[in-house]
């Protein structure tokens, strides 16, 4: 396994951990965008890492940033299930028409999760 994927792999695991450990959320994610920019100036076009970054920002309310994220990993070409998703669950956030998410949601049906990739949280009684 190289390098790269391990790193997502131990990114994907402490985003677990988030949960688990609320009272250091913040220092979490810090730590999570840190470690996702470093993949991202090795491998530029890593949607893995992309896609991360965007589910990550979408947690911190930062959703313009987690969209563009987001759309780079789908102009890449990504068909990983959690991309499409995440582009749903961003543009629930910023409040977009309901037609423009729906046709992600629909997508994401037929498509697999990429297991180095995870969702944004999302509540739905928020919205």
């Amino acid at each position: 396994m190289n390098n790269i994927n391990q790193r997502l792999q131990n990114v994907k695991k402490l985003q677990a951990k988030r949960f688990e450990n609320e009272d250091h959320w913040d220092e979490i994610n810090d730590l999570l965008i840190k470690e996702l920019d470093e993949i991202l100036l090795i491998e530029l076009k890593n949607t893995a890492a992309l896609i991360n970054i965007g589910a990550v920002y979408s947690d911190m309310g930062e959703n313009e940033r987690a969209l563009d994220y987001l759309k780079t990993a789908l102009k890449l070409g990504s068909d990983d299930k959690n991309l499409f998703i995440n582009l749903a669950i961003v543009m629930v956030y910023m409040e977009m028409h309901q037609e423009e998410y729906h046709e992600y949601l629909e997508t994401a049906e037929n498509m697999t999760e990429d297991p180095l990739t995870f969702k944004a949280y999302f509540d739905p009684q928020s919205h």
